[in-house]
């Protein structure tokens, strides 16, 4: 398989001509009569993953048959809307696939309760069924590319490469699991970091289950500058070493250290990507490590409308809130509906910032008994949209007029902030974990 990587573009991104050709050279010499692409969801939509998908299906199309199954997991399907937005008007509708991750996967292979004892240091012990998507495992296609950006995350450590099949396209169990195996290991001794206990559940599915598929992936590393999504590296292939060479471009691109805690953080999340608490969570994951204890984290979220992605998320968000690993862990032996759920577990403990520093969410669609019964704190959207006025706070470190000094993140899905202190305690612990 030819593998390419561009992570030094001359002009600081990567160009759109610069992508076909790197596409086109890794699709050179196939014969492909059936190939399917996985691009990431619409919350995705900063890896130019609809562009690269774009291209190769008018790569592809005029010989190839080409499916395109988005990488949803348990996030809702794509709207038309949202199809539109990310991958054009090009690619005709019938083309895209749902992926139903409750019903529509098939059963591949099975991690004993060994291995995950031993790669969780005897937190936790159970198996875990691995299934995939029925239109991957169903082996029809000859070629299957999987799109995804490289970029911190609070579930694996360094999101892409084997997560995009096994979560995003994945099975009830998988899913479940591995969010629950993040979550009690600790987000904050996860997030930036490449071998986590999650990783390496996924390495060991990559080598016993995954190898003979015919899988090619297409990851990105992006940053922002100016308002506009910069390419930053583009990585094509198969192999582990493809993959770290995209991690470590993201820690360098999308990891922001700061020398000091922050007492006060404020994040926006924009009204057309972020809709549930479920997906604007990500504010409290990816600043987590840069708020001092005691501080303060305030969310601007116009768009939010619900909690989850779906009714049972929606009814136990809604029931127990976000109240922290420890009620969780308890909650789990006495709720069968919250056991057979490990993932909405997972997410109730990650949502919760353990009583170091406070959470409001400043919303307009959502009414203030909501929000506090999920254990966060309540601002009126319009109240706190005229103190911290996105349109005019820089990213990092601003002044209000009254003094007062905020730390300002456009949008948590680019990064993440930590104090450099404790970021480099949790990398130390993590090589004496592996």
């Amino acid at each position: 398989m030819n593998e390419i990587i561009i992570d030094n573009p001359g002009n600081g991104s990567v160009s759109e001509d610069e992508v076909r050709s790197a596409l086109y050279r890794a699709l050179e010499g196939r014969k492909l009569d059936k190939v399917l692409i996985i691009p990431p969801d619409f919350t995705r939509i900063n890896s130019h993953a609809g562009m690269i998908t774009r291209i190769l299906y008018e790569l592809l199309s005029p010989s190839s048959e080409v499916d395109i199954l988005p990488a949803t997991g348990t996030h809702r399907p794509l709207s038309d809307l949202e199809r539109k937005k990310m991958f054009g008007d090009e690619i005709p509708k019938e083309r895209f696939l749902v992926h139903d991750w409750e019903k529509g996967t098939k059963k591949i292979g099975e991690v004993s309760a060994e291995f995950i004892e031993r790669v969780t240091q005897g937190a936790l012990s159970f198996p875990i069924n691995v299934e995939i998507s029925k239109h991957i495992a169903n082996e029809a296609y000859d070629l299957i590319i999987s799109i995804g950006q490289v970029v911190p995350h609070e579930i694996v450590g360094m999101a892409s490469y084997t997560k995009n099949i096994l979560v995003g396209c994945g099975g009830k169990d998988v899913i479940d699991k591995s969010h629950f195996i993040g979550a009690v290991h600790g987000m904050e001794r996860i997030m930036g970091i490449d071998r986590t206990p999650v990783r390496q559940v996924f390495d060991f599915v990559e080598e016993k289950f995954l190898k003979e598929y015919p899988i090619m992936y297409v990851m990105t590393v992006t940053t922002t500058k100016g308002g506009a999504i910069n390419l930053d590296g583009l990585f094509i292939g198969r192999s582990r070493k493809i993959f770290e060479k995209a991690v470590a471009l993201s820690q360098k691109k999308n990891i922001e250290f700061l020398e000091r805690p922050v007492k006060k953080v404020v994040v926006y999340l924009d009204d057309k990507k972020y809709r549930s608490t479920w997906i604007g969570n990500k504010a409290i994951y990816r600043t987590r490590m840069a708020i001092q204890d005691g501080g303060e984290l305030i969310i601007l979220a116009p768009g939010i409308e619900r909690f989850g992605e779906n009714e049972i998320g929606e009814e136990l968000i809604r029931k127990y809130g976000y109240a922290g690993m420890q009620k969780i862990l308890k909650l789990i032996h006495k709720d069968e509906k919250l056991k057979e759920n490990l993932a909405i577990a997972a997410h109730l403990i990650h949502g919760s910032s353990e009583g170091r520093f406070t959470i409001t969410y400043a919303v307009e669609k959502l009414k203030e008994k909501e929000i506090r019964k999920v254990n966060y704190n309540y601002l009126p959207f319009r109240k706190a949209y005229k103190i911290y006025n996105p349109d005019i706070l820089n990213p990092g470190f601003n002044t209000l007029p009254n003094g007062e000094e905020v730390f300002f993140v456009s949008d948590p899905a680019l990064g993440l902030w930590a104090w450099k202190e404790k970021f480099n305690k949790n990398i130390t612990m993590a090589r004496e974990d592996n």
